[in-house]
């Protein structure tokens, strides 16, 4: 059985990462890592992250794309 502070440690890390990647304060660079670690996570809960990511209008259109990209690449790992 997962241990609740490792269940609320990955809860808290994806968390950071969306803070990140949605952060139009920050640089489009650090946007695009923490994308990239989100997708590097190959997680369910980083795949729901970075479909909402990619649904997100306030991003820029390459930051969405990569967001697709990283989703689509979790998936293919799932089959």
């Amino acid at each position: 059985m997962p241990d609740q502070t490792e269940e609320g440690n990955k809860y808290d890390e994806l968390k950071k990462m969306a803070d990140i990647a949605t952060d139009m304060q920050i640089s489009g660079k650090m946007r695009v890592q923490a994308i990239n670690l989100l997708g590097d996570m190959a997680t369910h809960e980083s795949l729901l992250v970075l479909l909402n990511l990619a649904a997100n209008d306030k991003l820029h259109i390459d930051e969405r794309d990569l967001a697709i990209k990283r989703a689509r690449e979790i998936i293919k790992k799932g089959r």
